[in-house]
């Protein structure tokens, strides 16, 4: 009873510190990697962790360590809508959640409408939280919670903050953002139960059931999940990087935003690009930044899953020890 009791706590406490990399020890990074991704003035591209860690340091120091917090209540919000969004529309609408094991080619389709659809009623807010990240601290005023809300409904029947007329309307930020949405979750989904199978596979050949420790019958019960989806979140970020970086500039233009200058560590700069959409930000970027110019902030990709995957790594280990020492 005790280990089980044990085994029901280490899910939990596994669980919990996983959620809590994603969501609260990765905000730095993503908040440097937005402002990066924004900066087309920026001639440092923060490529490697060892700059990025360097121009973190430099605003924590200037700013303080709110600085590098900014947004992430938004964040939650955003991700609260989409959840929302997408039970509510499953709900009134024949669209699958989730696919059954006996899938066909129609259901995949109507799933994928379903998570595009979710997008699409979270775009003004993601739009909103976007701004928020990459806002420099210097000039924000201490807006609420609930901020991003009144600026998402706001950008959608067009009031609220005056913005300037660069501003895209958000039906051509439609596709851009379902693009990278749908996109996203593909490629993760099918990294995650690639990797999954490969795991339990390995998991069975090195050691059958009968000789399985308690111990290790924990760690295989929660960790390849964790690893799964550690890997799939990974190969869809990098892989996704240069569309990120499109969709999250043509998301802040026009916004008047003004965000902090990531080659210095401290000033501040506007932006004032004058994309006509997709296809045209694609271009500028390639003929003004090179190719690499996609890239700006990739650095800080690299600390927030060298992080995460120490994280899991730590839990590992302590979790091993204490069920080892209840054995």
């Amino acid at each position: 009873m005790k280990t089980e009791q044990l085994n029901r706590f280490a899910g939990f406490g596994i669980g919990l510190a996983s959620l809590f990399t994603e969501n609260v020890l990765a905000h730095p990074c993503i908040v440097l990697r937005r402002q990066c991704q924004v900066n087309y003035h920026a001639r440092h591209y923060h490529l490697t962790p060892f700059t990025v860690i360097n121009i973190m340091y430099s605003f924590n120091k200037t700013q303080g360590p709110r600085a590098l917090w900014k947004g992430m209540g938004s964040t939650f919000i955003v991700q609260g809508i989409t959840l929302g969004a997408e039970g509510i529309i499953s709900e009134f609408t024949p669209l699958p959640r989730e696919l059954s094991h006996k899938w066909s080619p129609k259901q995949v389709g109507e799933h994928l409408l379903l998570k595009a659809l979710t997008y699409v009623v979270a775009m003004p807010f993601y739009s909103a939280s976007l701004i928020e990240t990459v806002q420099s601290e210097i000039i924000r005023d201490n807006a609420g919670i609930l901020e991003c809300v009144k600026e998402g409904i706001g950008r959608v029947i067009g009031l609220g903050v005056p913005h300037s007329k660069r501003l895209l309307p958000l039906l051509a930020l439609t596709f851009p953002t379902v693009l990278h949405g749908v996109l996203h979750y593909i490629i993760s989904s099918i990294i995650q139960k690639f990797v999954l199978l490969v795991l339990k596979r390995k998991n069975a050949h090195s050691h059958p059931s009968e000789s399985t420790s308690p111990v290790q019958s924990m760690l295989d019960a929660y960790f390849p999940e964790l690893i799964a989806s550690f890997a799939a979140s990974l190969c869809s970020d990098v892989m996704l990087y240069p569309l990120e970086t499109v969709l999250h500039r043509l998301h802040i233009q026009g916004t008047r935003t003004i965000i902090d200058n990531t080659d210095l560590g401290y000033e501040v700069l506007p932006i004032n690009t004058q994309y006509e959409g997709m296809k045209d930000c694609i271009n500028t970027i390639k003929q003004e930044e090179g190719m690499l110019g996609f890239y700006k902030g990739f650095g800080a990709i690299i600390v927030q899953y060298t992080l995460h995957a120490a994280v899991l790594q730590i839990t590992k280990i302590i979790y091993s020890t204490l069920l080892q020492s209840n054995v």
